[in-house]
């Protein structure tokens, strides 16, 4: 069951309000960050390739090479596959994440058939693709699907948000997070964007961000 879609504004309201509710930590970290971004994007190969060339790069250094590949055309499969190693990595790409999009344009995905999937079969067949982590589908369903019952426990930043906001001793692992967020269902992707926004306002008052 592919379950409810965040598509606007409104939808990211209402689960916020839910989670005040369900959790009045919620309603403390909101009153802080105020209203909750919407922060979808597009879906498709061109959004995998570009978190791809995300990984472990700061923003500035994907955007430039992702400019190169977009006026280049080498956006899509067949571009990709139609090119070889020494032109994608003249393009930016280093030769593992050659590699990893040529997996990921080689994977013949369907990504009208991803849009009705559960999401559990979402993660399973992005992270079947080389270079694609369980981290990385995850945001994929988050953002670029819209659902609205998913979680990243993986990322640091809701690990630490977690901590700072449920006033832990120390930051909760994956597997441990994951755990807690069981009780955010049917908003987690919503819980997210709370945890993101409430761990960004923070580290400002702490003057790191």
């Amino acid at each position: 069951m592919v379950g409810r879609i965040i598509r606007t504004d409104a939808c990211v309201a209402e689960g916020a309000d839910w989670l005040c509710t369900a959790e009045p930590r919620f309603a403390r970290a909101l009153e802080l960050t105020g209203p909750l971004p919407l922060r979808l994007r597009a879906d498709g190969f061109a959004q995998l390739l570009s978190a791809i060339v995300s990984q472990q790069v700061s923003v500035a250094s994907a955007r430039a090479i992702q400019a190169r590949l977009e006026a280049a055309e080498m956006i899509t499969p067949a571009a990709i596959l139609s090119t070889d190693d020494a032109d994608l990595r003249a393009l930016g790409l280093s030769r593992q994440k050659a590699a990893y999009a040529r997996a990921l344009a080689g994977a013949a995905i369907d990504f009208d058939a991803l849009r009705r999937a559960p999401t559990d079969e979402v993660v399973a067949t992005l992270t079947a693709v080389k270079g694609i982590g369980i981290w990385t589908a995850e945001i994929y369903a988050m953002f670029s699907l819209g659902r609205a019952d998913v979680f990243a426990p993986g990322d640091l930043a809701l690990q630490e948000a977690a901590r700072m906001l449920f006033d832990l001793d120390e930051r909760p692992k994956e597997r441990a997070l994951r755990g807690m967020a069981e009780a955010w269902r049917p908003w987690r992707s919503v819980a997210a964007r709370a945890l993101w926004a409430y761990y960004h306002v923070a580290k400002q008052r702490e003057g790191i961000a």
